[in-house]
C-alpha cells in the first residue's frame, strides 16, 4: 500500500512517500536559491509522491533566521515557480509549508549556534507571540500581539497562499507545530491571553481556525490543504497541549476544509524528555485518524521500508513522511521499492544504473 496512489480532492499522489519539510537556512531575503532547486528537485526525481518545501515565512519578521525561505514578496513568486515546475515535471506534487516563527524568530543559523540575533547582528524587532513569554532563558522576550496584529498575520497567511498558488504549488501545509506561532496560540504553555484568543480550548484554537478560513478563501476548492501539528507538548506537568486536544482540533479543522493532519510533536518547551525512537509519533497519527475521521501523515524516525509500509498497511496513517533519511538518501523511495519487491520505474536517465 505504500506504493499505491492516494487521491486527495483533485490531486493524485503517485505513492504515499513524502519528503518532510526541512529548513535549509540557505535563502536570501526569503528568495530560494539554486540549493533549493537541487535539494527539492533531486528528491522529486528520487520517486517521492509529495515534496513539501521547508517552512516558508509569510512575513519577513516571521522567519526563524535570516536564511529562511519566504513567500512574503510578490517577487518571491517568480523565484519559486521554476522549483514548483521541476517538482511537478518529475512526477511529484509540489507542496509549500506556510509558517510564522513567532517567539522563535530572529535567530542565527543552526551551524552558527542558533542564538537570538539583535538588529545589529542581522536580526529584527519586534518578534511576536500570543503572550510576552520568552522560549527559554537565552531567548528575547516577544511582543504580545494585539488584535490588529493577529488580523494582519491572518492576512499574511492568506496572501502567501495566493502567492504559492501563483507560483504553481498544488498543495499547502500550514505549520502549526514545533513551538512556532500557530502552535504558540494552541498551547497553554505559551498562551496566557485573557481575550478571545486565550484561555479556553475554543479560544486558543481560534487563530488557527481563522488562518485556515482565510487560506481557504483563496486556495482552490479542488486542491487539498494540510495542517502540521504537535500532538503533545511532552510536558510532565498538567495544563499543556496533548493528544486529546489534538483529536478535538482535528475534528474542528476538517469541516473548515483541512484534508490531512501531519502529526509531529514537541517544540513548546526546551529540554523536555521525549521518548525518541523508531515511529515514536505514529500512535498519535493513528489515534487522530481513527477518532477524528481525517487522513493523517506520520513522521518521526521512520527509516526502514518495511516500517513505512506497515504504517500504511495497518491504517495508522495515510502518508509517511521522512526527513533525515531523505537527507542521507535522495533516492530512498527507489531503494525502498526494491526492498519491498515493487517494480517502480526510474527516470530514463538513470535506468542504466538500476
Amino acid at each position: 500500500m505504500l506504493f499505491e496512489a492516494l487521491q486527495l480532492r483533485a490531486l493524485r499522489l503517485r505513492n504515499r512517500v513524502v519528503v518532510s519539510p526541512m529548513c535549509q537556512y540557505s535563502a536570501d531575503d526569503g528568495f530560494p536559491t539554486h540549493w533549493h532547486l537541487v535539494h527539492l528537485g533531486s528528491r522529486a526525481i528520487g520517486g517521492a509522491g509529495l515534496v513539501i518545501v521547508e517552512a516558508t515565512a509569510v512575513s519577513a519578521d516571521g522567519r526563524i533566521s535570516p536564511g529562511d525561505a519566504g513567500i512574503y514578496h510578490d517577487a518571491h513568486v517568480e523565484a519559486w515557480a521554476p522549483i514548483a515546475r521541476f517538482i511537478s515535471a518529475a512526477g511529484a506534487i509540489a507542496d509549500m509549508q506556510l509558517a510564522h516563527a513567532g517567539r522563535k524568530a530572529s535567530t542565527d543559523l543552526p551551524w552558527k549556534g542558533g542564538q537570538s540575533l539583535s538588529p545589529q547582528q542581522g536580526g529584527w524587532r519586534p518578534i511576536v507571540a500570543p503572550s510576552a513569554i520568552a522560549f527559554d532563558e537565552r531567548s528575547i522576550e516577544p511582543h504580545a500581539l494585539s488584535i490588529d496584529g493577529i488580523r494582519a498575520i491572518v492576512a499574511d497567511f492568506r496572501n502567501s497562499a495566493q502567492r504559492a498558488r501563483d507560483a504553481g504549488f498544488e498543495l499547502i501545509e500550514l505549520h502549526g507545530a514545533h513551538g512556532y506561532l500557530l502552535h504558540e496560540f494552541l498551547s497553554p504553555l505559551s498562551n496566557y491571553r485573557d481575550d478571545q484568543y486565550g484561555g479556553s480550548f475554543d479560544n486558543r484554537t481560534r487563530f488557527l481556525r481563522e488562518v485556515v478560513g482565510a487560506v481557504r478563501e483563496v486556495w482552490p476548492e479542488r486542491l487539498p490543504l494540510f495542517v502540521r501539528i504537535s500532538a503533545t507538548d511532552w510536558a510532565e506537568a498538567g495544563g499543556a497541549w496533548d493528544i486529546e486536544q489534538s483529536v478535538e482540533l482535528a475534528r474542528q479543522l476538517k469541516p473548515l476544509g483541512v484534508d490531512l493532519i501531519d502529526v509531529s510533536s514537541g517544540g513548546s518547551l526546551p529540554r523536555v524528555k521525549i521518548p525518541v525512537g523508531p515511529g515514536f509519533q505514529v500512535p498519535f497519527a493513528a489515534r487522530i485518524r481513527r477518532e477524528a475521521n481525517i487522513a493523517t501523515g506520520a513522521v518521526g524516525v521512520i527509516t526502514e521500508p518495511a516500517q513505512a509500509a506497515q504504517i500504511v498497511q495497518d491504517g495508522e496513517a495515510d502518508l509517511v513522511l521522512l526527513a533525515r533519511e531523505f537527507l542521507r538518501d535522495p533516492y530512498w523511495t527507489y531503494h525502498a521499492a526494491r526492498k519491498l519487491g515493487i517494480d517502480l520505474p526510474v527516470p530514463q536517465q538513470y535506468q542504466r544504473a538500476w
